[in-house]
């Protein structure tokens, strides 16, 4: 396809050579698809089809202009938001007894663990149930992840508790504390389902791989550090998170007197449950040993402490959990009360970091299994799942680790396992609460003790060492943020430094020069691939950014002319490879501002000024269609605009044999 206005807009160019040497009938037909490519989709038009693209059913818009019944577009509206009912139609029995098995297995590690967690976040013990509860339900309709379990998890609970304490004490004010929990709770809800309605899920990978090796590192010894006041029976201790703050808590309330029994508890087992861990990662058949262990040390501590009477020998103990369901928390949620805005951010925090764990634990595990994971439907459904969570007395849930890797190994073929779980533990509400008052603290302690390994990944720490330096700054700027600040300022300089990376890689992008290879039509980097050739007489230049804009178009138009002064000064002494072109292959450039045009202006003035032709080669779809609304693609000329760098560097060489000829 061919420009009919090239001969205008080149007589109008400042060109060197004269655009007359130049026959446009000789170059390849695809060249004309560079300009002639329609519109690009505007912002509003991409930002309309977000939500609908999630509710479309599927074919439409294929396979001819029939549009679907109505029944078909409520249909897949409702398989959208309930997966249940598209693989509900061929669940087996043989599949529900597997899920039976993984329910029980899970509720037997989840109770005790959401009583340890209900602790860690300065909960009563029956909140953390009562989290094991609804959440899980409503997961089970809505999400699409086989395998994951869904509760109460450390990483969150100390995130909650250690920004939600510092509006209101919990020791001091324990009901409105509470009120801020639910009501985080509920906006967390909010956000994450928002972020999977409009597509967000770009906000999730704001913290990077790196960012949260190091902040789950932080955050497994901050937790670990706060359980020593389980683990040894303090009644005094810190209310804050880092290092410091806690090493002088431990120091001073080591003078006080303090019972060597429950640190004799929380140590046996701790080491109790490492063992059948270490057992049943050897030992693949025994997995469930692991999986009980925790609840078997919940019940013989219990047991322990009911028949020595430790407890009044100074073993810290549960003493009563409510029984029940679940109380309505409708009325306690605060949307317009003078904490509002706390609880707005620290919401925002709570979403995205349980968003972050709960899709890398979900995608790690359809992986294994072979599907795929939806992360935006999985955003709805963790938002819902703690939206109606928040109106009946839960805190914030999210995919936990641990408990998914039980319900895999359990054998778990779809959510239904979530709901057995949740049957179970409601089962434990209703009849067990009550043989829970003499469980020590210190067994509580343990549990989550021996769940925080698993947080603390050196080998990958290490790994990211190895590959990339300024990565392993942004794991060390999370770890060290955690460990000796807070959690928020762990995220904050984690965040920092990923976008300063960022920054300063679009102020000095790459700026390659490019060869062939012998024998093919492939330009790539003569730096990268020394056997790559040099065209004598033609400079090719490829721009390694996806963005051509303000923050970065002095910077390339600078090494793109000091490269070809160094070029123009080297071949004066040698005439025959004088350069007289310079082919810029923009097949990177995705998108460019107004500076961007500017600059693609002034390097085409300069290089005229030195009689030299400027081509541009495949520039992205919206840089095109801007090159050509802001007439750069006129004073450039159409002729020198190419789809593929062979074709550009093939039609320097034309143009400028047919200038010698006239010459």
């Amino acid at each position: 396809m061919e420009s009919s206005s090239s001969t205008a807009a080149v007589e109008t160019a400042v060109t060197v050579p004269p655009p007359s040497t130049f026959d446009v009938s000789r170059r390849p037909d695809t060249a004309g698809l560079v300009l002639n490519s329609p519109r690009p989709p505007s912002l509003r038009e991409e930002l309309v089809g977000v939500v609908g693209k999630a509710f479309r059913p599927h074919g439409s818009g294929h396979g001819g202009d029939r549009r679907p019944p109505r029944w078909a577009w409520v249909l897949a509206a409702l398989q959208a938001v309930f997966p249940v009912l598209q693989w509900g139609r061929t669940y087996t029995l043989k599949s529900f007894r597997s899920d039976v098995m993984a329910g029980l297995t899970l509720a037997s590690l989840g109770i005790p663990q959401s009583i340890g967690y209900a602790n860690l976040a300065k909960l009563d013990p029956q909140y953390g149930l009562y989290t094991s509860v609804v959440p899980p339900l409503i997961y089970a309709v809505m999400g699409t992840s086989r395998e994951i379990a869904i509760g109460p998890v450390a990483v969150v609970s100390l995130l909650l508790s250690s920004m939600v304490q510092k509006v209101v004490d919990p020791a001091v004010d324990p009901v409105t504390y509470r009120t801020l929990v639910f009501t985080v709770t509920f906006l967390a809800g909010v956000f994450q389902v928002s972020f999977g309605l409009f597509r967000l899920g770009f906000l999730v990978d704001f913290l990077s791989h790196a960012a949260i090796v190091g902040f789950m590192g932080g955050a497994a010894i901050v937790i670990g550090l706060q359980q020593l006041k389980g683990l040894l029976g303090l009644s005094r201790f810190t209310n804050s998170t880092d290092v410091v703050a806690v090493a002088k808590a431990v120091f001073s309330a080591l003078h006080d007197p303090w019972h060597p029994g429950n640190f004799f508890i929380g140590c046996s087992f701790l080491i109790f449950i490492l063992a059948t861990r270490f057992i049943g990662r050897k030992y693949k058949k025994l997995f469930w040993l692991s999986a009980i262990s925790p609840l078997l040390s919940v019940i013989l501590s219990t047991a322990a402490v009911y028949a020595t009477k430790a407890d009044k020998h100074g073993v810290k103990i549960i003493r009563e959990v409510h029984a029940g369901l679940n109380p309505s928390s409708v009325k306690l949620i605060q949307l317009n009360g003078p904490y509002t805005t706390e609880c707005a951010k620290i919401a925002v925090i709570c979403a995205v970091i349980a968003l972050t764990e709960a899709i890398a634990v979900g995608r790690s595990f359809a992986t294994i299994r072979g599907y795929k994971l939806d992360g935006n439907k999985e955003m709805i459904a963790m938002g819902f799942s703690n939206v109606a969570g928040s109106l009946s007395s839960c805190y914030v849930a999210t995919g936990s680790f641990s408990r998914t890797a039980v319900n895999f190994s359990a054998g778990a073929r779809s959510t239904v396992s979530n709901i057995v779980m949740a049957a179970t533990v409601f089962i434990a509400l209703e009849f067990f609460m009550k043989l829970l008052y003499y469980t020590p603290m210190a067994v509580l302690a343990s549990i989550i003790l021996s769940a925080l390994p698993g947080l603390i990944d050196i080998r990958e720490a290490c790994n990211i060492w190895r590959v990339d330096k300024m990565d392993f700054l942004i794991c060390l700027g999370a770890f060290l943020g955690v460990l000796f600040g807070s959690v928020e300022i762990g995220l904050g300089v984690a965040l920092a430094i990923s976008f300063a990376k960022i920054i300063i890689q679009s102020l000095r992008p790459q700026v390659e020069v490019l060869g062939r290879l012998q024998g093919t039509n492939t330009f790539c980097s003569v730096r990268q691939y020394p056997v790559a050739c040099r065209t004598p007489a033609v400079q090719v230049i490829r721009i390694d950014t996806s963005f051509l804009c303000f923050i970065n178009a002095t910077f390339i138009k600078e090494r793109i002319m000091e490269w070809v002064r160094a070029e123009v000064d080297t071949s004066n002494e040698k005439v025959r490879e004088r350069v007289h072109s310079v082919v810029l292959d923009m097949s990177n450039v995705v998108n460019i501002d107004t500076s961007g045009l500017v600059g693609l202006e002034e390097i085409h003035k300069e290089l005229a000024s030195l009689g030299i032709q400027m081509a541009i080669a495949s520039p992205g779809w919206q840089a095109i269609q801007k090159m050509k609304l802001a007439h750069v693609v006129d004073r450039i000329g159409e002729d020198w605009i190419f789809l593929t760098v062979g074709e550009a560097v093939e039609g320097c060489l034309t143009a400028h044999k047919g200038s010698a000829m006239e010459c």
